[in-house]
């Protein structure tokens, strides 16, 4: 089906945008939505039959994996209500607490040495003088237990070499880079950006992207020519950059072309990050076309069909490329219709070719998936 990370962020995409919705409206209640009926809109978005076991089973799993997060709340009836970002503050009032707790005990032990001290005259000076010993100690023990900063850090037996601190530095950095945030609950920091100029480059890129910071660019090319797709997998720098790049920059225009960016979390065997800062490949570890999906698999072929909807084409296409690019697998073009935006006029990217009977309709839906002007075309039936 997909891999569990994909799952849950489609199921937290479907329920923040449920949850938009109701805020918009008079409604002040909080949205809910039948876990069933989620299950339903889910599985039809990932094209999967509604009715597959192991699917469900995968979407319980998220669900719950979600609910222990607390990304979600599912009660009793089976109703899921979207409670946005996990709540983690627990951890730094517990710890707060406990300093709290060290130094009223440190006071009390202070006030009952004290009382003794006072209490036996004879002895004033060498009770002062271990009170002030033990009282360094104390001090001593709490600076160990503390950073520079105040806070409360981990003691060991021993102290930490240079190689275990730069470790631990790097196990911090990690947990700061992928901390959920606004926008993305789920810290993802990998991006996939599509329908890319094919001038651009790593500064017009970084240009767009600011004040976000990309680490690393994977720009998707094909396995067999090298042509660039038009497409790459990028690394930001942090989860709050990742989520301002998909909130602000998605739709925009770079080099005159709207730009396609959404989360794309490394799946389970891809090498990510690259080791070095800028590569070129084929879509990763799956061997698929920009985006990492692979060619989208046709829908059912209509009786007789003798038209198919081409997607995903070049913005310099014509009517002389199409027709020759069908001619290769000797499927004789009847018409081409293109589709234009209503308002601004603009080449949608897209079409329709019809065919003077079905076998070559046939012949030329065996080029789905292909180059067409360094851009894989996708093929659809269409009546």
């Amino acid at each position: 089906m997909t891999s569990e990370t994909d799952l849950q962020s489609k199921i937290i995409s479907e329920l923040e945008s449920k949850s938009k919705t109701k805020s918009s409206s008079k409604s002040s209640s909080t949205a809910s939505i039948d876990v069933k009926k989620l299950r339903k809109i889910i599985l039809l978005q990932l094209q999967t039959d509604t009715d597959d076991n192991s699917a469900k089973k995968q979407y319980k799993k998220a669900i719950k994996a979600l609910e222990s997060k607390g990304v979600l709340s599912l009660d009793t009836s089976g109703l899921i209500t979207f409670l946005g970002k996990s709540a983690s503050t627990g951890g730094k009032s517990d710890e707060t607490k406990k300093t709290k707790d060290k130094k009223d005990k440190k006071k009390k032990k202070k006030k009952k040495r004290s009382h003794e001290d006072s209490s036996n005259g004879d002895n004033d000076d060498e009770a002062h003088k271990k009170q002030k010993v033990d009282d360094e100690n104390e001090e001593d023990e709490d600076d160990d237990d503390n950073d520079d900063d105040g806070n409360k850090k981990d003691v060991g037996d021993d102290s930490p070499t240079g190689e275990a601190a730069a470790s631990g530095e790097e196990k911090k950095d990690s947990s700061k880079k992928n901390k959920p945030c606004k926008g993305n609950p789920l810290g993802v920091t990998r991006l996939f950006i599509g329908n890319l100029p094919f001038a651009v480059d790593e500064t017009s890129l970084q240009e767009f992207a600011s004040p976000a910071v990309i680490t690393h660019i994977k720009w998707i090319t094909d396995k067999e020519t090298g042509k660039f797709y038009g497409s790459s997998f990028v690394e930001i720098e942090d989860s709050k950059g990742a989520a301002l790049v998909v909130k602000d920059r998605n739709g925009e225009k770079l080099m005159g072309r709207p730009l396609k960016i959404n989360f794309a979390p490394a799946r389970e065997g891809d090498i990510w990050p690259p080791k070095k800062k800028e590569v070129t490949g084929n879509g990763g570890v799956n061997g698929g076309q920009a985006g990492g999906s692979g060619v989208k698999a046709m829908s059912a072929k209509p009786d007789d069909c003798v038209k198919l909807f081409i997607g995903n084409l070049s913005f310099d296409i014509d009517d002389d490329t199409i027709v020759k690019f069908f001619s290769n697998v000797d499927a004789e073009v009847k018409a081409v219709r293109w589709l234009h935006h209503k308002d601004s006029g603009d080449f949608k990217g897209c079409g329709y070719v019809e065919f003077w009977n079905t076998e070559a309709c046939e012949k030329a839906a065996a080029l789905n998936g292909k180059s067409l002007m360094n851009r894989p075309i996708r093929i659809d039936w269409t009546d």
